[in-house]
């Protein structure tokens, strides 16, 4: 399987405050919430002129943050475009998370292969075992 993700480098970075008021009103109130992401990814798409746009954890979390039928009127974003296209959207402030890195899984040496081969196995006793011996 090839690498994934190489370093891309990030073209353009900017800060918007998004008005997302008059979108969700044009949606009925149980669906709010969904039209006001869907408001934030045409907001993005038009001003950072890309149609690959990923919404970060907290961004999703502060719109959903009271619900489904009452998001917030207005919501601060850091937008990052980099060199394939992508945008990834985060809100502004919003703790940054490191990738996390694959741990290699190490197999125990010979040796320790042979202690543990060596060690005399317990036996364990069954109920009826105990038992017999009172």
């Amino acid at each position: 399987m090839a690498k994934k993700e190489e370093k891309s480098k990030v073209v353009l970075e900017r800060e918007y405050i998004i008005p997302l008021r008059k979108e969700f009103q044009k949606a009925p109130k149980y669906k709010r919430a969904k039209k006001t992401i869907k408001a934030l990814k045409e907001f993005l798409a038009k001003h950072m002129k890309s149609d690959n746009i990923k919404l970060g954890k907290y961004l999703n979390l502060k719109v959903w943050e009271h619900g489904i039928k009452n998001p917030p009127h207005k919501i601060k974003v850091k937008a990052e475009k980099f060199d394939d296209g992508l945008v990834k959207a985060e809100l502004v402030g919003a703790p940054v998370e490191k990738p996390k890195e694959e741990k290699k899984k190490t197999t125990p040496k010979k040796e320790e292969k042979k202690e543990i081969k060596e060690k005399p196995e317990e036996k364990v006793e069954t109920k009826k075992e105990s038992e017999k011996k009172l």
